[in-house]
C-alpha cells in the first residue's frame, strides 16, 4: 500500500504539473493507493499514457554529532 500525502511531498509545487496524482484526481491532501493499482499506474506511465508519480518523501539527514 502506498500512501501519498502531498502536503508532505518535497517538491510540490515544482513537481505537481507532472505527476500522475495531480493530473488524473487533482491535489489530494492525502490519498492511499494499493498495491495492484500502483502497478497499473506504472505500467500507464512506462507506456506514455499518464506522467508518473513524483512523491519524493523527506528522509532525515545523517546524524551527526560533536566530539
Amino acid at each position: 500500500m502506498t500512501r501519498i500525502d502531498c502536503d508532505t511531498c518535497v517538491v510540490r509545487g515544482l513537481a505537481c504539473h507532472d505527476c500522475v496524482v495531480t493530473v488524473l484526481l487533482g491535489p489530494p491532501p492525502e490519498l492511499v493507493i494499493g498495491d495492484d493499482e500502483m502497478a497499473a499506474l506504472e505500467v500507464l506511465a512506462d507506456g506514455g499514457l499518464v506522467p508518473p508519480l513524483r512523491l519524493v518523501q523527506p528522509v532525515d539527514g545523517p546524524r551527526v554529532e560533536s566530539a
